[in-house]
């Protein structure tokens, strides 16, 4: 895999890449279990406790799943099917994170009174909802890291550290939600999501960049060889900038054109999405919703 072997990360840039999202991500899945266990709590049915941890442990379980059936068979690919193959996987994963996030800006506000609805629903209706319920709402959660992962690990050449970053993301979110639930602690919600949302376009702006150049290299788009501009005389991929630069920022001393508009015009665009003000209708509607934890 020419691209992957020549511009791999240091191991600390995978590491905070992955941790990143492996905390982003674990404390929203962290927060959804977290409402749903104090629900339960309050309303006295601690019995359907076990139900829920049935829904959180299956999810987890697909999701580990779905994570090594992708890596692991795009793995056994090489040359230019797995330059294709990756190229593939991170637009896939950009899509993906995109949407969530997007979705997440206007639905955080309303997703505690949507949860405790929908569990006072899956009561009445016995187990299986209240399962299916834990199930799907962690699972969303669990299924954008996979994705992202997969696209993120793709740049690494089959490193393993962006798999130990992820969990020990993973591990500090599980933390933080207990201390939320115990009252230990306090996190400003609304401006945590906010600067993880800014971190976590920039890693899809990269990624989207390393995709397109994959692309570019597997033959499926055009231009592989024109580049924008090519500093690679005047550039130390091993300094402290070229770790931010190349690990964090996935910008290469010699894009292509393609792959340099691409990253831009993404950032430009998803970042001004992601900033604007939501609207007033959409900020009635959502104080309106029972509050939160």
């Amino acid at each position: 895999m020419t691209l992957l072997a020549a511009d791999v990360p240091s191991v600390a840039t995978q590491l905070a890449g992955s941790g990143l999202i492996g905390l982003r991500e674990g404390l929203e899945a962290g927060i959804v279990v977290t409402i749903l266990v104090a629900f339960l709590v309050r309303a006295g049915r601690r019995d359907a406790l076990t139900w829920v941890w049935c829904g959180v442990c299956a999810a987890v379980a697909l999701v580990a799943a779905t994570f090594l059936i992708i890596h692991f068979g795009t793995s056994t690919l090489d040359g230019l099917a797995a330059e294709i193959a990756a190229g593939i996987a991170s637009v896939v994963a950009v899509v993906i994170i995109t949407v969530m996030v997007l979705w997440m800006r206007t639905a955080a506000r309303s997703i505690s009174g949507d949860l405790r609805s929908g569990m006072e629903k899956a009561l009445i209706v016995g187990p299986s909802a209240v399962l299916s319920l834990a199930f799907f709402a962690v699972g969303r959660e669990g299924l954008e890291t996979a994705l992202l992962m997969v696209g993120y690990a793709e740049n690494t050449a089959g490193s393993p550290w962006p798999l130990v970053g992820l969990l020990l993301g993973i591990a500090l979110a599980v933390v933080l939600s207990v201390m939320l639930y115990f009252g230990a602690v306090r996190i400003d919600m609304a401006k945590f999501f906010k600067l993880t949302g800014i971190c976590l376009v920039v890693v899809a702006a990269g990624i989207l960049g390393y995709g397109v150049r994959a692309l570019q290299i597997g033959g499926v788009l055009p231009g592989a060889s024109a580049t924008v501009f090519d500093v690679s005389d005047h550039y130390d991929s091993g300094s402290w900038y070229g770790t931010v630069l190349g690990g964090i920022l996935n910008l290469r001393p010699d894009p292509t054109v393609l792959q340099f508009a691409a990253w831009l015009t993404y950032l430009v665009i998803v970042l001004f999405l992601f900033l604007r003000p939501v609207s007033a209708d959409r900020h009635a509607r959502s104080v309106q919703q029972p509050a939160g934890t």
